[in-house]
C-alpha cells in the first residue's frame, strides 16, 4: 500500500503521466474511466480532469488484484465493498496453505493405506475411512448437497472448472458472488421490483458467473438451483442462513430472469 506521507496533498496526475507511472496505456485508463473502475476525481479551474492521491491508490490496487487473474467487474466489486487487496491476498494464501496442509494429510493416508495393501493383508476399517474422508468422500457441507441434485460427473464438472480459474476462484466465489446477492436483497427489501435495470444486471452478472463453473450446461445450473433452495444454509456456509429468505430472494431474482425485457 502506498504511504500518503511521501506526496504532497496537491499532487495531481494527467492521464497521460499516470498511464506512463502505472504501465498502462492512456486508452486502458480511459477505458477503466468509462466503466467506473478508475476515474479522475479532481478538476482544474480549466476543466480537466486530474487523478488524485485517493485515485492513484485506488489504481495500486486495480493493478495488485488484475496481477491475481481478477477480471475487471470482479476488481470493482471488490474495491466498491471496501475490501482491502492485503487481506484478500492473504486470505488466499491462507487457502493455498490450508490447501496444501489438506493434501499431505491425503500423502499420508494412502502411502499408509498402500502399504497396508502391499502387505497382502487386508487394510484396516480405519486407514480406509481415513483415506475416503481426506478425498473427501464424506463430511456435511456443500458438496453433499449438490450430491442430492447432481451426478458425479457433473459434480466433477464443477470441480474441475473451478480449478481452472485459478487463484480467481476464492474471489468471484467469496466477494463478488455474496456481494451480487446482498445488493440484490437490499433492492429486494427496499421494494424495488424485479423488472427494474439494477436488478436485472445483478442477474446477468450472477449468470456469467453461474457460467464459468458450470460450463453453461442448463442440467448443471438447475441442480446447483436446485440445492440452494434444499439448503441454503450448507450451500451458504452460514449455519444461520434463513431458509425462507433465501427461497424469497431466489424467486425474486427468477422474476427478474424470466420477465419480459
Amino acid at each position: 500500500m502506498m504511504h500518503r506521507g511521501h506526496m504532497t496533498p496537491s499532487a495531481t496526475w494527467k492521464v497521460g503521466r499516470l498511464a506512463e507511472a502505472g504501465g498502462l496505456t492512456v486508452r486502458t485508463l480511459h477505458h477503466w474511466d468509462a466503466i467506473g473502475l478508475l476515474s479522475p476525481s479532481q478538476r482544474t479551474t480549466g476543466g480537466h480532469r486530474e487523478y488524485t492521491e485517493d485515485d492513484l491508490v485506488r489504481l495500486y490496487q486495480v493493478l495488485a488484484l488484475r496481477s491475481l487473474g481478477l477480471a475487471l467487474d470482479t476488481i470493482a466489486v471488490c474495491l466498491d465493498a471496501g475490501v482491502d487487496p492485503t487481506r484478500l491476498v492473504r486470505d488466499h494464501l491462507a487457502g493455498v496453505e490450508a490447501s496444501m496442509a489438506a493434501l499431505e494429510v491425503l500423502r499420508e493416508r494412502l502411502v499408509r493405506l498402500g502399504e497396508e495393501l502391499s502387505s497382502d493383508r487386508a487394510p484396516a476399517s480405519t486407514t480406509l475411512l481415513d483415506a475416503l474422508q481426506a478425498i473427501g468422500g464424506t463430511g456435511p457441507g456443500s458438496e453433499h448437497t449438490l450430491g442430492r441434485h447432481l451426478d458425479a460427473d457433473q459434480i466433477q464438472v464443477l470441480r474441475a472448472r473451478a480449478s481452472a480459474l485459478g487463484p480467481a476462484m476464492h474471489y468471484l466465489l467469496e466477494i463478488e458472488w455474496p456481494e451480487l446477492y446482498r445488493r440484490a436483497e437490499r433492492l429486494r427489501g427496499a421494494g424495488t421490483p424485479a423488472t427494474d435495470q439494477k436488478v436485472r444486471r445483478l442477474v446477468a452478472r450472477m449468470d456469467e458467473l453461474s457460467a464459468l463453473f458450470t460450463g453453461g450446461d442448463a442440467g448443471i445450473s438447475a441442480g446447483v438451483r436446485a440445492a440452494w433452495h434444499d439448503d441454503p444454509a450448507a450451500m451458504s456456509g452460514e449455519a444461520d442462513a434463513p431458509a425462507d429468505d433465501w427461497r424469497e430472494l431466489a424467486e425474486y431474482l427468477d422474476r427478474a430472469r424470466h420477465s419480459p425485457a
